[in-house]
């Protein structure tokens, strides 16, 4: 049934790229300056979860990479790698010029003082949920070496904003936007049927089926793929020669309850606490939420800060908010969501 497993994972960066032809041009046109050995502009890339921001920012440094021999390019997931240090060693790493760096006694300024003294080809940088950085100054560091270019990933411009000094937030509301909506259905519908035609054997699923995932992702392409890799590997286990309605069904609510589980793997030990404070005592206000929170831990992050983890965490599902801003209050997400229909067979 399953014909090449890794067109159904998430992270798969297909040849062709399904509806976002407007971003990929504006992209690239951003990094474009590279290929004449010239200093590119900073792009922010920026839309909901599962808008293909990090796909679409994967594939233009692809095509970039294929084009123009001397052009490198790191990828850092800011949420994994959250701390100053741990960001500009994996750009160090990636370079091939970490081996004598010493997490526990080398100081931040010489990691930037490495980069600076990198000089190999120029290299796009592209740092995913860059809003989840610990110390955003890092962009600046980043920002003012111009042997690289910067794509920073996030879901709002206003949350990078808001967290970012006067002189960063110049030169970010300066640098070039890319912004992503949600896919309509017919767009995820389209998605799914190059993944399955490229993944899949042939009439494993019906283009009827193929518009139940579209409608029940609600414009979430992660997750649309996720349900279509869940249920080709259920059915795949189990001898199937297609994918049946009620594996449909279970796939869609097994893809969210790992995604899920997925975003609260990935969050900071502080982030880690919040949720906690929410799923023990919730509905709350965000300042009744940091109230409880600085009792928990010892360097407690200020208030503006747990509300970008709050919005964070409505942002990937795991928490939702009723209320205006002035009477917010969060708890977790309710587990009833939609699923595929049952009427197709």
């Amino acid at each position: 049934m399953i014909r090449d497993a890794r067109v159904l994972r998430a992270g798969f960066v297909p040849r062709e790229v399904e509806h976002r032809d407007a971003e990929i041009n504006h992209l690239s046109s951003v990094l474009e300056p590279i290929t004449n050995d010239e200093p590119a502009d900073t792009a922010i890339v920026t839309g909901p979860s599962g808008a293909g921001k990090t796909c679409i920012s994967k594939f233009v440094t692809e095509q970039l990479r294929e084009e123009v021999l001397d052009v490198e390019t790191t990828y850092v997931n800011c949420w994994r790698n959250y701390t100053r240090f741990r960001t500009l060693y994996q750009i160090l790493d990636d370079l091939g010029a970490s081996l004598d760096i010493h997490r526990q006694s080398t100081p931040h300024d010489e990691l930037v003082d490495r980069l600076q003294q990198h000089d190999g080809p120029r290299t796009v940088v592209i740092l995913d949920e860059v809003d989840q950085l610990e110390d955003p100054g890092l962009i600046y560091d980043l920002h003012s070496l111009p042997q690289f270019a910067i794509i920073c990933i996030a879901n709002k411009e206003e949350e990078l904003f808001s967290r970012v000094d006067e002189r960063l937030v110049s030169r970010l509301r300066s640098s070039e936007h890319v912004r992503m909506d949600k896919y309509h259905d017919e767009q995820l519908h389209d998605i799914l049927r190059a993944r399955a035609k490229w993944g899949l054997e042939e009439d494993v699923i019906t283009d009827r089926q193929l518009y139940q995932i579209a409608d029940a992702a609600a414009g979430d392409a992660r997750l649309a793929i996720g349900i279509l890799r869940t249920a080709a590997g259920k059915a795949d286990r189990g001898n199937r020669t297609r994918i049946p309605n009620e594996v449909l069904v279970g796939a869609a609510e097994d893809a969210r309850a790992q995604i899920k589980q997925r975003s609260l793997d990935s969050l900071t030990p502080h982030q880690r606490v919040v949720y906690a404070v929410v799923r023990d005592h919730g509905p709350l206000g965000p300042s009744t939420i940091h109230e409880h929170y600085i009792e928990k831990v010892d360097d407690p992050r200020t208030k503006r800060t747990v509300r970008t983890y709050l919005s964070k965490m409505v942002q990937y599902n795991l928490l939702e908010a009723e209320g205006t801003s002035r009477d917010r209050e969060y708890s977790l997400v309710d587990s009833v969501t939609a699923s595929p229909s049952r009427s197709d067979s």
